[in-house]
């Protein structure tokens, strides 16, 4: 008969059993960074524009996603995955609600951008969690080109037009 301390010791030790071998161990520690870094490039960007939701929040929200999946998708159904997504899906919805401003003046909405960021952080958290780290490293290119490249490029054209980028001249 084993002593009260070697109960608790086998229990703290099955408590914290959920990363079993290496295989596993090394799938979370590549995983979960990868989410982290590929969320911060893009919150990155929202924060050097100074913008509500910056580089802890689009961290945060990629890293929260890929977590969801990792901790979901061990021996979890495909039915049962899918539901998981949707819940993530939809709570990132309400996230990026709060990150969208009506203004009174002039009926001016504003956060949209920021809003459908999270909204692509949080599928690219998904990707990573789900070990299509390439999937979600390519989604974030194509997403920091359409957040740079075209904010560059509609600058340009709003200057040629003498107004801002977000000035709809009326």
């Amino acid at each position: 008969m084993e002593g009260w301390w070697e109960q608790i010791w086998t229990t703290v030790v099955e408590e914290f059993s959920d990363l079993a071998d290496l295989k596993e161990w090394t799938r979370v520690t590549l995983r979960l960074p990868v989410a982290a870094l590929l969320g911060a490039l893009i919150g990155y960007d929202r924060e050097a524009r100074n913008k509500s939701a910056g580089l802890r929040t689009h961290m945060l929200v990629a890293l929260g996603a890929a977590i969801f999946i990792l901790t979901l998708q061990a021996g979890m159904a495909m039915e049962n995955l899918s539901r998981v997504l949707h819940g993530i899906i939809a709570g990132i919805g309400f996230l990026g609600a709060g990150a969208i401003l009506k203004l009174q003046r002039d009926q001016e909405i504003h956060g949209l951008t920021t809003a459908a960021s999270i909204w692509m952080t949080a599928a690219i958290g998904i990707a990573a969690g789900l070990g299509r780290e390439m999937t979600a490293t390519f989604s974030t290119g194509i997403t920091m080109f359409v957040l740079s490249g075209l904010y560059r490029l509609e600058s340009a054209v709003a200057a040629r037009k003498g107004r801002t980028p977000y000035d709809t001249g009326e």
